[in-house]
């Protein structure tokens, strides 16, 4: 088959047991195609580098996508508590008072080592990177729970709806995706909310509009600058 790199994305991930590298078609019309496997290892930066080097990423320059620590690693911001962790913002992560009340932040210009938080030269472009529609999507499913009522009406649905989730886990918000999916068309489930929890649930909705469909779309430059790449 011939092959066109900008017609696929390079997926890495990592599992208790193994780092594997995957390559997935945009739009998912074509089967994936397995490009590396390493077991017994983490996600470290010197195994990420080892498996651009042997895939040959600089020739083909693949758009990458993965989990958030994934990213952190081949862009190389520090994890853990530090003051500027996030790739795609300056968000200052020690600024109490202001996590929730500030909704903007400036835009990373750059990811020089030494400089905010980066501990080494990334491995890819940053316009490169792809963001992760499904562990956002969970997040923002698990921020819609935490705004419930544990003894409301619409919380004791939730339970009800998902027998198999103990509720331990309803409230913390561990669903998977075709849960959410079911339950962002169930209207009974929206009805028994309060006005504070509409709003939660309507900004679950919106999110779903705006940014969940990347995920079934062919992936494009303007995925990348909906985050702020530019």
């Amino acid at each position: 088959m011939r092959h066109s790199p900008e017609q696929w994305r390079l997926f890495i991930d990592a599992s208790k047991t193994s780092l594997k590298a995957v390559l997935l078609h945009n739009g998912n019309k074509l089967p994936s195609i397995p490009v590396a496997y390493v077991s017994s290892t983490k996600e470290t930066y010197t195994t990420m580098n080892n498996i651009l080097v042997e895939a040959d990423y600089k020739k083909h320059q693949w758009k990458v996508c993965g989990d958030f620590k994934v990213i952190a690693v081949l862009l190389e911001p520090q994890g853990d508590y530090t003051k500027y962790s996030c790739f795609l913002c300056e968000w200052d992560s020690r600024a109490r008072g202001t996590d929730y009340a500030r909704k903007h932040w400036p835009h990373r210009q750059s990811l020089t080592p030494g400089k905010k938080n980066v501990t080494h030269k990334p491995l890819i472009k940053p316009s490169k990177v792809l963001p992760p529609p499904l562990h956002i999507k969970l997040e923002f499913m698990k921020n819609f729970v935490k705004a419930l009522d544990v003894k409301g009406p619409a919380f004791t649905y939730l339970c009800g709806k998902f027998p198999r989730l103990t509720f331990e886990k309803v409230k913390a918000g561990v669903f998977i995706g075709p849960q959410i999916r079911q339950l962002l068309k169930d209207k009974q489930c929206e009805s028994l909310l309060s006005d504070k929890e509409k709003t939660a649930w309507q900004s679950l909705k919106r999110f779903r509009m705006v940014f969940w469909e990347i995920s079934n779309l062919q992936i494009s430059d303007n995925c990348t600058r909906s985050v702020g790449f530019v």
